[in-house]
């Protein structure tokens, strides 16, 4: 079984004709070739890149944002080292108001000396930010993906923008953390937390499952 374009459009896949072939080749390469498999990646890859059209994370945070999404290192901490909130809100540190709105600045200091970049100064949180249907992310996870794709992503990481090596990335990462397992389990909460790390968005996931998995039926 191989997906269509109307699979695609279930899983609110923006501008699915031009995604088709890359998907159909991903999914044959990567045995995800089951009603549950195809609608398990597609309903998970749409929602990670806003239905295949975020293909670059976005590190355009404000001073608080980046205080909620890393309070240890972006809010002002209280003696008792937890962070302090005012009027309900945490409140940002002078670095995070300093690099609010600095996506490379942001990107080279959150992802440095971690995931096999080096350190901020290196840039390597800049030049391995997330990118791909799945949001590769670190140099580490480019070494690993490029070796399996046969492709130097290492000097050359936007290829990730491509459609073929977006959706190939994902693919990689779906058969290399034994996804087709919950797909064909139909646990999409295990599934989530393997890509996620958590359930973030996971009731808009299930959803999207629901629906591009009562298209391929059909």
């Amino acid at each position: 079984m191989t997906p269509t374009i109307a699979d695609l459009q279930a899983a609110k896949v923006k501008h699915p004709e031009k995604w088709i072939d890359a998907i159909v080749a991903t999914c044959q390469e990567f045995e995800i070739n089951t009603p549950q498999r195809i609608a398990g990646f597609l309903a998970q890859t749409s929602h990670e890149s806003g239905g295949y059209t975020m293909l670059s994370e976005n590190l355009n945070y404000r001073a608080a944002t980046l205080a909620a999404c890393w309070p240890n290192r972006f809010a002002v901490l209280g003696a008792d080292k937890k962070p302090i909130k005012e009027n309900g809100k945490l409140v940002p540190t002078a670095v995070a108001n300093a690099i609010a709105g600095k996506p490379e600045l942001i990107a080279n200091l959150v992802y440095s000396s971690r995931m096999g970049n080096g350190p901020a100064e290196s840039g390597e949180g800049w030049a391995f930010r997330g990118r791909g249907l799945k949001q590769l992310t670190g140099k580490f996870n480019y070494e690993k993906c490029g070796l399996g794709l046969g492709v130097d992503l290492v000097s050359n990481p936007d290829l990730l923008l491509e459609p073929m090596y977006a959706a190939r990335s994902a693919g990689w990462f779906w058969k290399t953390n034994a996804l087709s397992t919950f797909a064909d389990a139909g646990d999409i909460k295990g599934m989530t937390k393997k890509i996620n790390g958590g359930y973030i968005g996971l009731e808009a996931r299930q959803a999207l499952y629901d629906a591009c998995y009562g298209q391929c039926r059909a």
